[in-house]
């Protein structure tokens, strides 16, 4: 099968199209035809690893010290076509239609990808894809729509009470932006100037363009901020928030975790530094909320999957609204074969 294989650290270019081993099914797994995946800011980290400095060298342990071992496919979601199922599988069979996140197993920028019918959190997650979805349009849903379900549920958004969510445009916010309008929230969507326009048509009620304006010294206050990007001032959030407020932090670093364990402990203001976690029922919850028509994804660009150094490049700059999508076509073969793990 073709794919995309991951042999060293650094820029789109060490991305490679290869032929590589189909995989097999175990007794608990599905092999999926992937239709669609996606390139996430995340992928662009893994590639190049590029984390804080804390969390850099517990990535490279897990991956590979001088070159990525542990993985050898890069790709955190997809969609597509369950071709065949193990013996022990009960809950998909053959033809379903499926989305998924894959956890640290990644692995998405192939034409096949095994999955446990029922995987742990680590090993990511899968369900029925939505029936009003395209291959394309649902690849796109997992992880950001994960995240931001998974962050506001931990803001405890309420109806009528006022957000902020910095970093909107990008993957998680655009989702993040519709589930707050959903829980009844009115929303303030912070980004850059291009992204202003799709903000509004995804329901922000404000949007402020950082480029033009920090909205930490705008003296407005919210109830809850969500800060996707971690680039605006710790305290300028903080004095942004109402009196019992809750900062929600999705990229944190070091300082903003020690900072917000503090500013929990000493103030009415409540600071959130997590990872979000994934469990099935959240995806099949979104999935029900997309049957619905409540919340959509948004889609930049595609890209065919032999242009996958491209997609990377356009993702490094920080500029794309809502989701990068890979497309796969299952007739294509590129020349040379490896034996790699999948």
């Amino acid at each position: 099968m073709k794919a995309i294989v991951w042999t060293k650290y650094g820029p789109p270019d060490v991305l490679q199209l290869k032929e590589v081993e189909k995989p097999v099914p175990k007794d608990n797994e599905v092999l999926i035809k992937v239709h669609a995946a996606t390139v996430t800011a995340g992928d662009c980290e893994m590639r190049s690893l590029k984390f804080p400095i804390w969390l850099s060298l517990p990535m490279r342990i897990y991956t590979g010290l001088r070159i990525p071992k542990r993985i050898t496919i890069l790709g955190m979601e997809l969609a597509g076509e369950i071709e065949s199922v193990g013996k022990d599988v009960k809950l998909f069979k053959e033809g379903d239609q499926v989305f998924a996140a894959t956890g640290f197993s990644m692995g998405t920028y192939a034409e096949y990808k095994c999955l446990p019918e029922e995987p742990k959190e680590m090993e990511g997650l899968l369900a029925i894809k939505p029936a009003n979805m395209t291959y394309e349009e649902a690849a796109a849903v997992p992880t950001g729509g994960l995240n931001a379900l998974h962050f506001l549920r931990k803001g405890n958004i309420q109806s009528g009470q006022k957000i902020l969510i910095n970093g909107a445009g990008g993957s998680i916010g655009t989702f993040a932006v519709q589930l707050a309008k959903y829980f009844g929230a009115e929303v303030t969507g912070v980004d850059s100037t291009g992204k202003l326009d799709m903000l509004r048509s995804i329901g922000a009620d404000q949007v402020i363009d950082y480029t033009q304006e920090d909205f930490t010294k705008s003296g407005r206050t919210y109830d809850v901020i969500f800060d996707i990007v971690g680039k605006s001032s710790f305290s300028g959030c903080i004095r942004s928030l109402k009196k019992e407020g809750i900062y929600l932090s999705a990229n944190p670093g070091l300082s903003q975790m020690v900072r917000g364990q503090w500013t929990s402990m000493a103030s009415s203001k409540k600071v959130i530094v997590e990872t979000a976690s994934y469990k099935t029922e959240d995806l099949i919850f979104l999935k029900e909320l997309i049957e619905a028509g409540k919340i959509k994804a948004v889609i930049d660009r595609r890209y065919p999957l032999e242009q996958i150094a491209k997609a990377h490049r356009y993702v490094d700059k920080g500029h794309k609204k809502g989701n990068v999508v890979i497309t796969l076509e299952h007739n294509k073969k590129p020349n040379k074969t490896l034996r790699l793990p999948i």
